[in-house]
């Protein structure tokens, strides 16, 4: 018995070796979800944690941070719209510095790091790196209101501060070459903002940072100034773990398709679209005004926005551009009040005093509410706003115009990204006389949007509504 039961056995392998498809599934059957595979561990060669996408990240205002609406920041949404094409659960680890990334990374103890990271040749030689997604030049900053250099043989005689390891130290060693007498002093202990902030207050006379970093700063600290480029223009790009071939090619692949998309051209629309918006004189009024006047209207902008679904920093930052927070604002047209509201939208919102400031921001809420609420379902909920506060600019009946003309050009009525190029065209004949409204200043209501979005944005970091993530 014990022999004929071993001889069966010998046949069944025998057969399962010649038949693969007897006993198992086809290798077509077999292949794994995404998710499954991400069980199965390392072995899957995708990623290094189950179910996980693990990103290295800085808490930075170009990179990733808490706002008022939760997490967000450019690479943040860019590398979680990545995790949700492969299926994968974001888990972000918070690095204090460019070093402790770059140390982490060498060690591949996560599978991406998400960063703001230069592409350097040197770097190169070190790390694995993805599609270049955004393009910079560094710049040496000073203060407008202290001495700082003006070129490269005036930056030795200067305290010249950056940060430890980064893409700054790289270049200003290759400068050194020719210029002996150059000198630096690296630092870990502050960020790159936190150096732009110290040049800021006068503790040190200069750093070197990247040109978005700088764009964005100045309009919190408006005396910085860029003092000349050290660099050509240079890409950015995540790092990844120099094991996870599979993952390397995946993200390439998705890339490449979410680029020819026009996701990424929205991406930074969102974050960098207002930020060319940069008045010196005119954001010094506007800081001063957020402590000066501000707190006799937050509690109306903060009990209206709530009450309406509307960010309260929105309001604000909108009543800023129309009256500058004066209650009493008078325009030659006839729009009166905080909000500026016109007499005919005054009285069909209720408002029968519109130089009270309570009564202006109630109706001024209630009508961008209503203009939300007119717009078509099918707009992203990130860009509505910009839409409703164009229309409160122009009217709806040139943003309906502005879709129809969207779509004659092959253009995303849907997408702010493309209708801020086509307001302008309602200017011209060619375009609006075979619309149902006909001319409209579109240029100016693209400005009007940039400059509340921009006023929003400076607010909510002056009042520290733009907070550090725990980590």
């Amino acid at each position: 018995m014990h022999a004929i039961r071993r001889l069966a056995l010998l046949s069944l392998a025998f057969a399962l070796l010649i038949f693969p498809g007897c006993g198992q599934q086809s290798s077509q059957e077999q292949q794994p979800s995404p998710q499954e595979r991400q069980h199965q561990g390392k072995k899957n060669g995708l990623t290094l944690h189950p179910g996980k996408l693990l990103v290295l990240t800085r808490n930075i205002p170009t990179v990733y941070y808490e706002g008022p609406e939760g997490e967000m920041g450019f690479e943040y949404d860019l590398v979680k719209d990545f995790a949700a094409h492969l299926g994968l659960k974001l888990e972000l680890k918070v690095m204090d510095s460019v070093s402790a990334v770059l140390q982490a990374m060498e060690r591949g103890q996560a599978d991406l790091a998400a960063a703001a990271l230069t592409l350097t040749p040197e770097r190169q030689k070190r790390f694995t790196f993805g599609p270049k997604y955004f393009t910079v030049q560094q710049q040496v900053v000073g203060n407008r209101r202290r001495p700082y250099p003006r070129t490269i043989e005036e930056l030795a005689n200067f305290e010249l501060v950056v940060l430890a390891n980064s893409s700054y130290v790289e270049r200003l060693r290759e400068l050194r070459r020719q210029h002996p007498h150059l000198h630096w002093r690296e630092t870990d202990d502050y960020s790159t903002d936190q150096l732009l902030a110290r040049v800021w207050r006068g503790e040190i006379p200069c750093t070197v940072a990247d040109s978005n970093i700088i764009a964005i700063n100045r309009r919190y600290f408006p005396e910085l100034v860029v003092a000349f480029p050290i660099s050509e223009e240079q890409p950015l790009a995540w790092l990844v773990n120099r094991r996870e071939k599979r993952l390397l090619a995946r993200l390439r692949q998705w890339f490449a398709a979410y680029q020819d998309s026009g996701r990424l051209a929205e991406l930074k629309e969102r974050y960098y679209g207002y930020i060319e918006i940069f008045d010196y004189v005119d954001t010094k009024v506007f800081i001063r005004l957020i402590k000066e006047k501000l707190p006799r209207y937050r509690r109306y902008f903060v009990t209206y926005g709530r009450r309406h679904g509307i960010p309260w920093t929105l309001l604000a930052a909108k009543a800023y551009q129309e009256s500058h927070w004066d209650p009493e604002a008078t325009s030659p047209t006839g729009v009166r009040g905080i909000m500026m509201l016109t007499n005919k939208t005054a009285a069909d919102l209720g408002v029968k005093d519109r130089l009270d400031p309570e009564q202006s921001i109630a109706g001024g809420a209630a009508y961008l509410r209503n203009l939300l609420d007119r717009l078509p379902d099918t707009i992203p909920d990130n860009q509505r706003l910009a839409f409703a506060v164009a229309a409160y600019n122009i009217g709806m009946g040139h943003i309906y115009d502005a879709r129809v003309l969207a779509r004659k050009l092959g253009l995303d009525p849907d997408s702010w990204k493309d209708i801020k190029k086509v307001l302008p065209l309602l200017s011209r004949k060619k375009y609006y006389r075979s619309l149902k409204h006909g001319y409209a200043r579109g240029d100016e209501a693209v400005r009007y949007v940039d400059r509340i979005f921009n006023y929003r944005n400076i607010l909510e970091q002056k009042l520290g509504l733009l907070s550090a993530h725990p980590g």
